[in-house]
């Protein structure tokens, strides 16, 4: 008889906590080796944790809702095996932060780890009090308000052994801005955060807890109330954060893609019996904005303080509506690589994971530029939020029949032809007006010289 203990497992590198969605297994259950034994879920997909051994659940240490440390002993199990089993030590992951890293606000990333956040499993701070688990959202609200070290170990958390939650630590800032003054820093310093920064701060900090206070709220007149899921929280988290973070600037145009529609129209029996999937426009989208991304590198890019970091590898994010009206975005790795069938076929593969729920973690990470199709539920254009910490985000609208002026050597006529409207959202920060408008005119240039003899 042995005990073995089930662990939080780690979903990706810049992931330190899941939530528990559903427990499939209860105290005294049997469960096979790989059976699932609950539902976890983080900011990027929900996952299912199988059982390590077979046995009977012996003992449930976390319930649904809870969020858990990944490396965290969530459950035992006890196996009727006769020799020992070694029993994983829970591993609770600390975060330490470095007083010069500090200075800097520390984003909860989509895609990326929080590069200012390092995990250890036991050390001090350098104000010398013990160390505690804070999450990157926790570390986030602290950076941007002024929340040394030394006040964090000092707030009482209402979490999980302790833990300072996201409400604790606007509770915290709530109290401390109704003091009045100034604020300074635990040395006495004056904080590093300008007057205007400050304005910023309190607005968003403002947002968060009408959020959080909604609850107490009456409303007039004849209303339903309807609960924020947990996607749905995020994606509004991750929207303002995105906003709050880059300065957006979207610019438009337009392209004739009639010789596409025509050569999709031609080739898309032949191409479902050869390669057993179905083509899209989707995959020709995103192979002619591969060929832009290589002519304009700095559009695959992020920004890290004062530093412009261009990735070398092109992987793009497409956004995907799920059955539920939520939006995921999957990602195509070292999409560069691959040739038409070669994108259509992850194309398909992802957008069907998407919509079954059966994404891997990694599948929604390392993202350098997201495409969206706006046009997918029939509207025309739109002005899409940057996926940070991308630079910027292209959207292709409803392709539709319209009368135009062609331009020949012989004359102007007016035909019908297929267009579509193409719109690019970027951080001004770095990416200027000329650079956004020539990159988005580089594809829709693309889309409209599509060779209708090519092969497939």
């Amino acid at each position: 008889m042995a005990i073995v203990d089930l662990i939080m497992p780690k979903m990706g590198e810049s992931i330190m906590e899941a939530t528990i969605l559903r427990w499939h297994k209860q105290p005294g259950d049997a469960v096979r080796m790989d059976e699932t034994v609950l539902e976890i879920a983080t900011d990027k997909v929900d996952s299912e944790v199988p059982s390590i051994v077979e046995g009977t659940i012996d003992e449930i240490l976390f319930n649904t809702n809870d969020v858990v440390p990944v490396g965290t002993v969530i459950a035992r199990i006890k196996t009727e095996k006769g020799e020992t089993v070694s029993a994983s030590q829970p591993v609770s992951p600390k975060v330490t932060v470095s007083s010069e890293n500090y200075k800097q606000p520390v984003r909860e990333t989509v895609d990326e780890p929080v590069h200012t956040v390092t995990t250890a499993s036991s050390s001090k701070h350098e104000n010398g009090t013990s160390n505690r688990f804070y999450s990157p959202l926790v570390l986030n609200i602290a950076a941007n308000e002024g929340v040394s070290l030394l006040e964090l170990e000092k707030i009482q958390g209402t979490g999980n052994e302790g833990r300072v939650t996201k409400k604790d630590i606007l509770h915290y800032v709530s109290q401390r801005k109704s003091g009045g003054g100034h604020r300074k820093s635990e040395a006495g310093g004056q904080s590093s955060y300008s007057t205007q920064q400050d304005v910023t701060i309190v607005n968003e900090s403002s947002q968060l807890t009408t959020h959080d206070s909604r609850l107490t709220t009456n409303y007039t007149g004849n209303v339903e109330i309807i609960e924020m899921d947990r996607m749905r929280r995020l994606i509004a988290d991750h929207m303002v954060r995105s906003k709050h973070t880059s300065p957006h600037v979207t610019s438009f145009t337009e392209s004739d893609v009639t010789n596409m529609v025509l050569w999709r129209d031609k080739v898309k029996k032949d191409f479902e019996k050869r390669e057993g999937t179905k083509i899209t426009f989707t995959p020709l989208f995103i192979e002619a904005i591969i060929k832009c991304i290589k002519k304009f590198p700095l559009i695959n890019s992020s920004v890290d303080g004062d530093r412009i970091i261009v990735k070398k590898d092109i992987n793009i994010g497409m956004a995907t509506a799920l059955p539920s009206g939520s939006l995921i975005v999957p990602v195509i790795k070292n999409a560069d690589q691959l040739n038409l069938v070669g994108l259509t076929k992850q194309v398909n593969s992802l957008a069907d994971s998407a919509r079954n729920n059966k994404l891997r973690p990694e599948d929604t990470q390392s993202g350098t530029f997201t495409f969206t199709n706006v046009g997918t539920f029939g509207s025309l254009m739109g002005t899409p939020i940057i996926n940070q910490p991308q630079v910027a985000i292209l959207a292709v609208g409803a392709i539709k029949k319209r009368p135009v002026v062609i331009e020949t050597p012989h004359g102007d006529s007016i035909a019908i032809r297929q267009m579509m409207y193409l719109s690019l959202s970027y951080d001004h920060r770095i990416i200027d007006g000329s650079l956004g408008a020539t990159f988005l005119t580089a594809v829709a240039s693309e889309l409209q010289s599509f060779n209708p003899d090519r092969d497939f």
